[in-house]
């Protein structure tokens, strides 16, 4: 994050006053005074993309939302979901109560939330990145379909899509461990 400081001397008030955002604002102001008497205003202005905090996704209504459908190591349906653009599988997983573990919570460290897509949908999907690829090496059940579904972000595209859960996963926090809302 870029942050560019302006201070603005003004002359008058002795009064010390901030004015603090609202979330989507871009600048904060704080006023203050100088032993001279003098007052000043320090801008600071940033920008930056949204931060997204554990638990933030957001169910689309019922009906606008992208398909997904998870199912077993087997094939057996497990939940359809609806989600929306830009959501990535292993928070998808969390929010709807689907066991995807995602020890490392998204930052690419481990493979418990390594899903088998269709080689179709798979083929769609940009190529995993370096890291990826070497996470996936320690997944259990590795296929030619295999992804970490904290790196993959559900497109339009998507919509109909099944997720197969792998039949077991490697370092497991706990035996019996379900995944919870961070």
């Amino acid at each position: 994050m870029s942050f560019l400081r302006q201070l603005v001397r003004i002359p008058g008030s002795t009064r010390v006053r901030a004015r603090i955002p609202l979330v989507l604002r871009s600048s904060w102001d704080a006023t203050y005074s100088c032993r001279d008497n003098s007052r000043h205003v320090l801008r600071k202005y940033f920008h930056g993309t949204r931060i997204r905090q554990h638990g933030q996704i957001t169910r689309p209504e019922p009906g606008t939302g992208i398909k997904l459908q998870f199912k077993d190591h087997k094939g057996t349906p497990i939940k359809t979901i609806e989600a929306n653009e830009g959501d990535d599988i292993l928070s998808l997983a969390h929010e709807w109560d689907i066991d995807l573990e995602g020890a490392c919570e998204g930052s690419i460290a481990c493979s418990t939330c390594h899903v088998i897509l269709q080689p179709e949908m798979y083929d769609v999907l940009p190529e995993p990145s370096d890291d990826e690829n070497d996470m996936l090496d320690l997944a259990f059940g590795l296929t030619d379909t295999s992804r970490l579904g904290c790196q993959v972000q559900v497109t339009k595209e998507m919509d109909g899509m099944e997720i197969r859960l792998p039949s077991a996963t490697r370092n497991m926090f706990v035996d019996g461990k379900k995944p919870t809302h961070h």
